[in-house]
């Protein structure tokens, strides 16, 4: 159950630091986010970060099915 929600909740992180990335690269607009180089900055970090959580939840759902 813990590995479907660090799963989703990676998932979840992923996408939104995608679209924060994009929005402060410019190329998404229409917020207060667009053209900005904080958001440049963080989207990319908490991307990673969402991958790193899924990825976790997928080795945690693997290891205690083979156990």
């Amino acid at each position: 159950m813990l590995g479907r929600l660090l799963i989703a909740i990676g998932a979840l992180a992923t996408i939104a630091g995608i679209i924060f990335a994009l929005q402060g690269f410019g190329v998404l607009g229409g917020s207060s986010m667009s053209g900005s180089s904080l958001w440049a900055a963080l989207g990319p970090l908490i991307a990673a970060a969402g991958v790193l959580l899924a990825a976790f939840g997928i080795w945690r759902r693997r290891s205690s099915k083979a156990g």
